[in-house]
């Protein structure tokens, strides 16, 4: 620990609401430590062309609130062979920055883990991914504001749906996970979700129609979390039109809306906490490990469960939402 003098941050992979809030938080509770700071632009790229600039307090203000990150964000497929590895490590000594805080979903923390491995060198993840799929943590940075975002579009939709009678498919984020499908369903209302958790169990949309979901309603919204898994809500709409012409169906696909916008104070907080808590870590002399939250206590998850762990979906949620859709 006495080793390290000098903090970098970066944020890699899909941008997150909150990401801004981890960025602030990390940075100010490493000055309030006594380590210098520096800022790493566009993800693992930036270690590569030596995008890095020295961070003070005042470099972080005014971002809590904002989108997006300020240290933008890109994919490096360079970070994924040996020889750019090498040329992010030599970047890293030549800016004697002497630990990482990371931030990001499954693949930012599958890059760091096999940096940390190969060069024995100190990084702390933070999980910002609206996914929500990292296993560990019971909520990631982002989560809760895409939640809302898809909430609020859903609400409006609902009300086109009502007045036309009509089925809406709303196809939302999450890749191959179906938490904002799942939980977006049951905060709008919605009649079903579609998620890539239980298509491999059972035909989603068969059981849905034979469960008579619209005997005691004129219209209806299903949303679906984008998958190959799933088919997406385009493949869906298809199989109705084709299977039960007698639907009159639209599809909504929401898209990188659920990406944007000012964190909720939930985000803001999760936030501030993790970056608070990756500088805990480091002085701790952990490594390698990413900061998690359960049952509101912080928590150090080894990269290798983070990423290698399903998270699993609460099948208790699934009922709920199958006893209020009725």
């Amino acid at each position: 620990m006495s080793q390290i003098k000098c903090i970098g941050i970066l944020t890699s992979g899909g941008d997150a609401p909150g990401m801004n809030a981890a960025i602030r938080a990390v940075t100010r509770a490493a000055i309030y430590n006594g380590f210098e700071v520096k800022g790493i632009y566009r993800g693992y790229k930036g270690l590569i062309t030596g995008e890095i600039a020295p961070f003070k307090t005042q470099n972080v203000s005014n971002i809590i609130q904002q989108g997006g990150t300020i240290l933008k964000t890109a994919r490096c497929q360079e970070f994924k062979t040996a020889e750019g590895r090498k040329i992010a490590y030599d970047t890293l000594v030549k800016e004697n920055i002497d630990a990482l805080v990371v931030i990001g979903g499954d693949g930012t923390l599958t890059g760091a883990r096999i940096f940390a491995t190969e060069y024995n060198y100190p990084i702390v993840g933070l999980p910002g991914t609206i996914d929500n799929d990292l296993y560990g943590t019971d909520t990631t940075i982002g989560y809760d504001t895409a939640l809302n975002t898809i909430m609020e579009a859903v609400d409006k939709i609902r009300d086109t749906a009502t007045s036309h009678e009509r089925l809406f498919f709303i196809e939302v984020m999450g890749r191959d996970a179906g938490f904002l499908a799942l939980n977006g369903a049951i905060a709008t209302g919605a009649e079903a979700a579609i998620i890539p958790e239980i298509s491999t169990e059972v035909d989603q949309l068969e059981e849905l129609i034979k469960n008579g979901f619209r005997k005691s309603k004129n219209s209806s919204i299903v949303l679906v979390a984008e998958s190959p898994i799933t088919g997406g809500a385009m493949h869906l709409a298809e199989r109705v039109q084709k299977e039960y012409p007698q639907y009159d169906v639209r599809v909504t696909i929401l898209g990188h809306i659920q990406r944007g916008g000012s964190p909720t104070a939930h985000d803001r907080i999760l936030a501030s906490r993790m970056g608070a808590a990756a500088i805990d870590a480091l002085l701790e002399d952990q490594r390698n490990v990413m900061i998690g939250i359960r049952n509101n206590e912080i928590e150090y998850v080894p990269f290798n469960k983070a990423i290698k762990n399903d998270k699993p979906i609460d099948r208790e949620l699934l009922n709920t939402l199958r006893k209020l859709s009725i």
